[in-house]
């Protein structure tokens, strides 16, 4: 068809009318063409179209989410930034609130504002008159200096008639005063001379030296006495007392006091080890560590942070100084634990690892008791670090603060009463719903972050938290045994820890005979006067027996001598 009718007209012969039709035929057929071309492009844009539609599809779901990811990471990043906060305002107070190791009512870094308002104190400060007032003290058992006092002889006429005034009764009364004053002990060792020509004495005869503490020292027992008690008992600086005596004209050399305790360590060596001992053998204990320095350069040791340990006893106290902060070392200070193939010690701790650690707790000789004021202070922390968390921080607070008041209810009752066992059954009562409710918390999802953190704590010593509900022995913190460390930690702010290794072990062993002492209610300065004195009379060296220096084996009659009481001894 197309070749007929692509043929020049020419060719064949038509009339006018088919001319026209088929020339309108031919631009109907083009016109088709065009119209097929552009349904054909339309084709193409409309493939285009739908491929470029599927391909934003993709991108829309891609990016969708991409949002989705990016709002719960800015959710994620919003609750660490809320974390983060509450860290900074708990190290923050940490940092610049009262570093002093005594506490009083005024201080608030452990008190969350809210809690138990109507106990705190309020008023003037003082004695409050809601409370009995202190027993009056008496001195009669110190010596006393007559001081007569005359009235002038101009004053004993009448003014008027001039007649002499009789003497009559005198008004007595009394002044407390301290005299402190060195002197010099100037002995005179008396010779004698043979008179006699049998030769059964000598040609001369001296009275024998007093004994010496350091040989060829100059310095006496008691200022040596003075000296320990003030460094190592009030945990003040040699240098301030040293600076203390020159007022009173007594200049002694820094150096010469270093170099006498550093003779004097030695003394105290088996006094120590004795201690220790008998404080590794109590049934029930408390520990503790807090920072000691020691300036010296020690192989394997990066700085001069050392530990200070304290262990409280029945009726010891020990320290230990190490430069580790391992299990370590109250493993070994409890070594002869676990020779006894039982459990024979319950050792009250906070809940620092080390002491999870031990060999012996693994393998039950020894149970662990944990502190419940730990326990407060992780809900004070969280209620000061994050604001919108305090309201649940205190609901905590106050069933802690039930669970001791409970106790000490329960306590204060003989065992056998009807008073105890109510009180027992409500602190009973309490454990168990503390525990429920903790457990229902921990269920609930929404829990933010710090409190779960909190609460999975509390389960996971939960077992040792309650240990004190059936063992009345245990107390419910370990407040004791941080009362112990409160000493020395005064000391390491005072003069910054020990200078040498020997020094650093001094201070340990008069930090455990000087705790140990005031835990037996002994005077310091009296044992330490009597013991440093026998041990001048052995020629500078520790006694042959130590036995009856140490405070538990004491005579009754030693401990009077020796009490703490000044009205239980004379002003010996």
């Amino acid at each position: 068809m197309e070749g007929v009718l692509g043929k020049s007209p020419r060719l064949m012969d038509f009339s006018p009318d088919l001319t026209t039709l088929v020339a309108r035929l031919r631009q109907e057929v083009a016109e088709l063409r065009g119209e097929v071309a552009e349904v054909s492009q339309l084709r193409d844009e409309v493939a285009r179209l739908r491929r470029e539609n599927l391909e934003l599809r993709q991108q829309v779901g891609y990016w969708k989410g991409m949002h989705a990811q990016a709002l719960r990471r800015i959710e994620q990043l919003q609750q660490e930034v809320e974390h983060l906060r509450g860290e900074n305002a708990k190290l923050q107070a940490q940092l610049f609130g009262r570093k002093s190791e005594k506490q009083s009512w005024r201080d608030r870094s452990n008190h969350l504002e809210g809690e138990d308002e109507e106990s705190s104190p309020s008023g003037k400060r003082g004695q409050q008159s809601r409370n009995p007032g202190p027993k009056r003290r008496d001195y009669s058992h110190l010596p006393a200096v007559d001081e007569p006092l005359e009235v002038p002889a101009a004053g004993r006429a009448c003014p008027k008639c001039g007649q002499t005034l009789s003497p009559s009764d005198a008004e007595e009364s009394e002044l407390i005063e301290i005299d402190v004053r060195p002197y010099r002990r100037k002995i005179r060792r008396r010779r004698y001379r043979r008179t006699c020509s049998c030769g059964g004495c000598p040609r001369t005869l001296t009275a024998p030296a007093p004994p010496k503490l350091i040989p060829k020292g100059r310095l006496g027992v008691s200022v040596w006495v003075e000296i320990l008690i003030d460094k190592y008992f009030s945990h003040r600086p040699t240098e301030r007392l040293l600076a203390q005596w020159q007022l009173v004209d007594l200049d002694l050399a820094a150096g010469t006091v270093a170099d006498g305790l550093r003779r004097l360590e030695p003394l105290f060596g088996p006094l120590y080890e004795a201690l220790l001992t008998r404080n590794a053998q109590s049934a029930y204990m408390q520990a503790d560590e807090t920072r000691w320095l020691v300036f010296i350069e020690r192989q394997g040791k990066k700085g001069h942070c050392w530990w200070l340990w304290v262990f409280l006893g029945q009726d010891t106290v020990a320290y230990r100084l190490d430069p580790h902060r391992s299990h370590d070392v109250p493993e070994g200070h409890f070594a002869a634990k676990a020779n006894l193939g039982k459990a024979s010690l319950v050792l009250m701790v906070d809940r620092y690892s080390a002491y999870k650690a031990m060999a012996q707790v693994k393998a039950g000789f020894i149970v662990l008791v944990f502190c419940w004021a730990h326990v407060r202070r992780d809900f004070v922390q969280v209620g000061k670090g994050w604001l919108e968390l305090k309201t649940w921080a205190l609901a905590w607070l106050g069933r802690i603060r039930e669970l001791y008041r409970l106790q000490r209810q329960r306590l204060a009752q003989p065992a056998d009463t009807d008073a105890f066992a109510s009180a027992d059954a409500g602190l009973r009562q309490t454990i168990k719903a503390m525990q429920t409710q903790a457990a229902a918390e921990l269920a609930d999802p929404q829990l933010r972050e710090p409190c779960r953190k909190v609460l999975d704590s509390l389960q996971e010593h939960w077992t040792g938290l309650t240990r004190f509900v059936d063992d009345l022995r245990i107390p419910m913190d370990n407040n004791a045994s941080e009362r112990r460390a409160r000493g020395p930690a005064v000391g390491r702010k005072n003069y910054y820890g020990s200078g040498a290794l020997w020094s650093g072990h001094l201070a340990a062993m008069l930090f455990s005979l000087f705790a140990t002492l005031q835990l037996g209610k002994l005077n310091p300065r009296r044992w330490l006067r009597w013991y440093l004195q026998s041990c001048a009379e052995a020629g500078g060296q520790p006694p042959a027996d130590i036995t009856p220096f140490l405070p538990w084996n004491l005579s009754p009659e030693q401990r009077i001598s020796l009490a703490a009481d000044p009205l239980s001894s004379d002003s010996s």
